[in-house]
This record gives C-alpha cells, structure tokens and sequence, in this order.
C-alpha cells in the first residue's frame, strides 16, 4: 500500500448541519487513461461536471491494492456503466508523467505536483449506451478519433487518440 494513500485530507459533507467533517484519502498520484473506441475508429469522450467544457476519456486513480488493469476496468464501470469483461480491454504499455492541473492538486497529498499516467484501449463493439456518473460528467459524445482528439484538453489523452489508427492497424495484424 502506498503511504500517499494512507494519508487522509478533510472531506466535508455536503449538509455540514448534519454531520462533522470525514477525512478522505488523498489520491494516489497513478492513474490510468482509457480511450473507448469503435472499430470505426469512433471515440468515446466525456463532458467533467467540475469543469464545463473538459471533454476526456475515462481517466482515474489507482486505488491501493489494486492492480492498474483493475483500476481501468473499475473506473470504466464507474464512469460509462460499461461491463470492462464484456469488451477488449487492452493496456497499450504507454505511460505519461504530467504535471497535475493546479485546480486538482488538493486531491493529492501536500508536494505532489505530477501524476504518472497509464493508457488502456477499450475496443466496444459499436456505439454502445452509455451511463454517466452524473457527479463526475455532464453529458458524452461519439467522434471521429481525429475529432475527438482535438476536443480534449489533455495533451497526453489527445496522443492517445492520435495514436489509434497505428494501433488500430497492428492489432489487426496480429
């Protein structure tokens, strides 16, 4: 277990009248990124609810004990309502050390300024139904993946997307 995860932040609830702050873990800063794809090539992306107009892939925090394929599926349920076992979940053995948006940085324990990244594909058959956690996304969109990347504000999701024609093409000659 990582000690960030065992240090905690105060959380306060919502209806402060009812209940006393929690403490909440901070995140550990390990994180993975999971770009839901057709075979079209269409990309899944969603809206952030606390931050209008951020439009990504499935992102999250590793949570302790918990394997970094565990993460991707976890955070894809969590997410879109998407079953990861019932798809082609890949990891593309890419990872990404980026500095953490300042705005997110009380999430991670004091000092912690840059997150390493892990990239997963999940190839759906079509363009699937999706249910957002209606805290974390506003809304999701199917696009093209040149589209799609240009609408994200990520820089490494964006690669990510870019890089799905190659990657796209090589599985298909496996």
């Amino acid at each position: 277990m990582s000690a960030i995860g065992n240090v905690t932040r105060p959380y306060y609830n919502m209806n402060m009248s009812e209940s006393p702050p929690i403490t909440k873990p901070y995140k550990i800063p390990r994180s993975t990124l999971i770009v839901i794809y057709t075979p079209q090539a269409e990309v899944l992306l969603i809206e952030r609810a606390d931050k209008i107009g951020y439009w990504q892939s499935v992102t999250g925090s590793q949570d302790a004990d918990e394997s970094l394929a565990e993460t991707a599926a976890r955070e894809v349920g969590e997410e879109t309502g998407l079953i990861a076992r019932d798809y082609t979940l890949t990891d593309w053995q890419q990872k990404n050390v980026y500095e953490i948006f300042p705005i997110w940085r009380h999430r991670y324990a004091p000092g912690v300024t840059e997150n390493i990244e892990h990239v997963f594909g999940l190839e759906v058959p079509d363009r699937v139904p999706i249910k957002l956690a209606p805290r974390e996304h506003l809304q999701h969109v199917w696009l093209a993946h040149d589209k799609a990347a240009a609408l994200c504000f990520s820089p490494t999701n964006r690669d990510a997307i870019l890089s799905l024609p190659v990657r796209m093409a090589a599985m298909e000659k496996k």
